[in-house]
This record gives C-alpha cells, structure tokens and sequence, in this order.
C-alpha cells in the first residue's frame, strides 16, 4: 500500500502481524475511522466497477437466488445484490464494519452477519447461487490464502457461480503486504471438487487502463 488513504490500513495491520494476529487489524481500523482517527481505503461510496459491470452482463437474480458477499465491509457491493433481487448475505470479521453497514442501510434487506473466513458457519457450505469475493482473499497473509481460498470456494451451491476480483502479482514476485495480490496460480485454487474455472481475465474499471485487476468466475457442476 501507497497511497496516503492506505496509511491507516498499514500500519495496523503490521502491527496486528507483528502481534500474530493477522486478521485484527480489520476491526482496528474500523472503530478507528468510526471515531473519525482513520480512513478506510476501501470506503468507495459505489460498488466495485468490475462486478457491476460483469452482472449488467449476466442476468442471474432470479426469485429466490442467494448471493453471498465475502468481506462485505460498509456493504456498498451487498446493497447491489439485493437490489438487483439476489437473497444477500454479507459478513465481515470486523464487528464495527458489520454494525456500520447496518446503521449506513437501516431498511436493508440484506442480513449483515459477523463471521470469520478462516472458520465460516457450517451452514453457508453450498448455500449461494453467487458468492463474491472481492479483495478479501488478497488481504490476508500467504500462508492464510490456501484455507480462505477453500472456504470461499465452498459456499458455492451445485449450478452456482463465483466472481473473485483482485490485484494481481506475478508468479515469482515478493511483495510486503499487505494487500498481498494473488498470482494467476492463487486464482485457479478457486477451482477445487466441483467448482471449475469459465473465465479469467485481466481487466481495468472505465476510465482507469492503469488499474488492472483479475477478475474470475467459476461455476459449481
């Protein structure tokens, strides 16, 4: 992280590594820009580009589809889902993230839930037609992307599909993160049992050719 809105974000999270706590620093950041003493980077007031653009594209909210939303944060891409008619779950380990959410959309239909990605209920393997990760796998350390990537790719339902959006890193490149963008090798871990990747491609948001990102679906069956 560079830019100056990713100050706050990096040094809590080098302190929570520091501490062996590599998943802290998401709360610690939250309740600090709740009390005005931090900015969240990620507080975009719209919804990721890359996945407005790719559901413009593939109409999928049919009665009675569930989407889940992996690391939803303040809920900017979770509102979508649901207004677009998807059932929409969304979680977060941060405690205030999920409770921001709830105050930013008090008439929301989407159930906002506190949940960890590295021990996700029970409940949730195979119970989305639509998951949606995005940035969320790439935030956490290298020796964390193998169970978080598993537990993303287990909520998909037989015929359902997943988006994955991240930045990208070459195979043998080092970066001191985070984030820690995945490498294409990080992005087809998604395909694992009977999730099989359909696309995966490099893409930029309009307006923005410098700001590339992967962006991958797989589907289930």
């Amino acid at each position: 992280m560079t830019d100056s809105r990713d100050a706050d974000a990096t040094r809590l999270a080098t302190e929570s590594l520091r501490q062996d706590d590599p998943t802290g620093w998401f709360e610690r950041l939250y309740a600090a820009a709740a009390d005005g003493a931090a900015v969240v980077p990620w507080d975009a007031m719209e919804p990721n580009e890359l996945l407005v653009d790719w559901l413009e594209r593939h109409e999928r909210a049919n009665g009675g589809m569930r989407a889940m939303v992996v690391g939803c944060g303040l809920g900017r891409d979770a509102e979508h889902l649901a207004a677009l008619g998807f059932e929409t779950t969304g979680f977060d380990i941060a405690e205030t993230a999920i409770r921001t959410a709830r105050e930013r959309f008090p008439d929301s239909p989407v159930d906002y839930v506190v949940a960890d990605l590295l021990d996700p209920p029970a409940a949730w393997a195979g119970a989305f037609d639509l998951v949606v990760e995005s940035i969320t796998v790439q935030s956490m350390p290298v020796s964390l992307r193998a169970v978080a990537t598993a537990n993303v790719a287990r909520m998909v339902a037989p015929g359902g599909e997943l988006v994955v959006i991240a930045g990208i890193r070459e195979e043998a490149a080092e970066v001191d993160g985070p984030p820690w963008p995945l490498t294409r090798s990080e992005i087809d871990a998604f395909a694992v049992g009977d999730l099989r990747s359909i696309r995966v491609e490099q893409v930029s948001p309009a307006g923005r050719p410098g700001f590339t990102r992967w962006r991958a679906v797989f589907q289930h069956g």
